[in-house]
């Protein structure tokens, strides 16, 4: 089973999850927007990263793991609207590639890997210690994000493997 876990928003990331094991996580691929230079997800990019690793997996086999996101207190108008827009370019993209979509909480998996009320930064440290072999392309602190997909998607594996 391959399990896609995505961190929405512009930072965000990509985890493929297959059998256990990291196969690859990539950054959210964004552009830039308008005259402002802002950024937004490009999502033909997106449309690009998951067909190229999955073109050899029955789609059965296959599930997307996005984080259920929602408005944070202090957040402003602007950017939430943002944020909701990258989480609904992703959901369309997956409802067009046909591919099974689970929504999860972040208070879920994170109470599964105990890091509930902890810094940002400790879902980096807890990826390190869980996926050792993946530690040099988790270094810097912004990879953090990388670090919510991978566990994202961990999580789901573990959970899912059992309910079988």
């Amino acid at each position: 089973m391959l399990v896609i876990g995505i961190d929405p928003g512009i930072s965000g990331s990509i985890c493929f999850f297959q059998d256990g094991k990291i196969i690859d996580v990539v950054e959210m691929p964004t552009m830039i927007e308008g005259k402002k230079n802002k950024k937004q997800v490009n999502g033909s990019q997106i449309f690009n990263e998951i067909s190229y690793r999955i073109k050899k997996i029955d789609k059965k086999d296959i599930k997307v793991v996005i984080e259920q996101v929602s408005a944070m207190p202090g957040q402003g108008v602007t950017s939430m609207f943002n944020f909701g827009q990258s989480f609904g370019i992703l959901k369309g993209i997956c409802s067009a590639m046909q591919l099974p979509m689970y929504f999860v909480r972040p208070a879920k998996w994170k109470k599964y890997f105990n890091l509930i009320n902890s810094e940002k930064d400790a879902s980096r440290t807890r990826a390190i210690e869980v996926f050792p072999y993946f530690s040099s392309q988790l270094s810097r602190k912004k990879d953090s994000n990388k670090a919510d997909a991978i566990l994202l998607a961990s999580f789901y594996y573990e959970t899912y493997k059992l309910d079988d």
